[in-house]
Formats: C-alpha cells, structure tokens, sequence
C-alpha cells in the first residue's frame, strides 16, 4: 500500500481534472476516466477485479477507510472535508471515492444476449436498465447517439455498480447493429403479441427507445419480434425502465 499523498489546495491540478471529472455528464470521455463516489459503487468495482487508479478520501474518512481501497489504488489521496464536498457530486457527500479508467477494446459480441438503448435519455432510466440487464443475464448493452452518458455520475448512481459487470458500447450505429446474429425484439402498442404468450428467442437483443417517442422506425423495421407488455389498469404506457425489467425477465423465464 502506498501511503496516501494529502492535498490541501482546491486549485491543485488533479482536484481540477477529478472536479470536471466528478461533476461534467462527458468529460469522461475526454478524460479517459470516470468517477464513483461512496462505499456501495466503490465495493462494487472491487468486487468485480476493477482496480481504481486513485482513490480519494475526506480527512474524516481516511483513518475510518477499509483497508482494501488503499491496497487497490494506484494511488490514494487524503483532502480536507471541505474539498471533497466541493468535489462531490452528491447532496450529501459520501467521503470516498474512485477514480477508474475507462473499459478499453472492448470487443463487440454478435451472439450475447443483448440490450439496445436508442436514445433513452434520463440517466435514472438508463442505470436502471443496466441493473436488469446484468441481473437478468443480458451482458453486452449497445448504446446509439443521443442515450444518457453511460459513464457520467448519475448514470453510474442509479445503476449501482451494473457498469461492472457488463460489456458496454457507446456511440454505436444502426449500420454497427447489422454485425448482431440475433433476432431483435421490440415492444410496441400497436403490434405484436402479448409478451406472456410468447416463446421469446433466446439469445436476443432486445430494443429500448425514447421516453417519449419509443423504438426509432428503423429499428421497429429490422426487429424479428414485436411484442406487446399487457396493461389491464389502462394507463397509456411504461416507464421505459419498467417495461425492460419486465422484458428481460420475460426473456430470463423464456429460457428456463
């Protein structure tokens, strides 16, 4: 374990980068990093082999920190309490935080059982499909131009360490999607059969579109399945989230 190097200057270089870092949705992707904040996300990354290349800590936290953060990092950084607030993203300040390089060569998989985002924008809603997405065995999620940054810190909250354990591709294409060799399955309101009474294809990849306008038409033309999620209560339509989770454990049982 290294021994941890204290700062105390808010315009310290690094505190600049790790603020933009920490607060910006893409500056990950300039950065070639990206931050996690609080004991939950960080466990998660170690739990899944995933080493931080800093580690950051409040001056209160740091006699208090699992002994396992500091033996992980590259290296470990002690600041004041008032910085980390400042550094913070978070209401209320978690005290520790990770910073971890970005997922390099990622290879796509053309036969994963799969989760297309097109252009899900709230942050909640994609981290909360990426939750259902690795709990329900869907590794490979493949991301098209206008999704919520799949990095930024509101998306790596609300999936509570999903990030980790999945193959994620940002920036993809309708063109790229013709490399997948399997059927993919969209939900509509207007075609398709009711998602109980299917026998869904498994392996697949399974199409979530905008909050408001859905499933591009592209996409609702190459899908090899349409289904539609019942709705006795009436309302007009899901949560696109919801309507995921219901989905992908649809496809979870299809295949036991």
């Amino acid at each position: 374990m290294t021994e941890p190097v204290h700062i105390t200057s808010r315009d310290n270089p690094l505190l600049k980068e790790l603020r933009k870092v920490a607060q910006d949705n893409t500056a990950y992707r300039k950065a070639g990093r990206f931050w996690v904040e609080g004991d939950h996300l960080c466990s998660a990354a170690l739990a899944r082999g995933v080493k931080p290349a800093v580690a950051v800590y409040s001056e209160s936290y740091w006699p208090l920190a699992p002994a396992g953060y500091a033996q992980a990092a590259i290296k470990n950084i002690v600041i004041p309490d008032g910085l980390f607030r400042e550094l913070s993203g978070l209401e209320s300040p978690a005290s520790v935080g990770f910073v971890i390089g970005l997922p390099v060569e990622v290879a796509f998989q053309p036969l994963a059982p799969t989760v297309i985002l097109d252009r899900v924008q709230d942050a909640g809603n994609v981290g909360s499909i990426l939750r259902s997405a690795g709990a329900f065995g869907f590794r490979q999620v493949l991301v098209l131009k206008g999704t919520a940054a799949l990095w930024s810190p509101k998306v790596l909250r609300a999936g509570m360490g999903a990030h980790f354990g999945l193959t994620l591709l940002e920036s993809v294409s309708l063109e790229d999607l013709q490399t997948l060799q399997v059927p993919i399955v969209v939900t509509s309101s207007h075609q398709g059969d009711l998602i109980q009474n299917l026998r869904l294809p498994h392996p697949c990849a399974w199409a979530m579109g905008h909050e408001g306008q859905g499933v591009c038409a592209e996409l609702m033309q190459r899908a090899a399945v349409h289904v539609r999620i019942g709705q006795p209560g009436g309302e007009e339509s899901l949560n696109v989230a919801a309507a995921a989770a219901i989905c992908l454990h649809a496809s979870s049982l299809s295949h036991t």
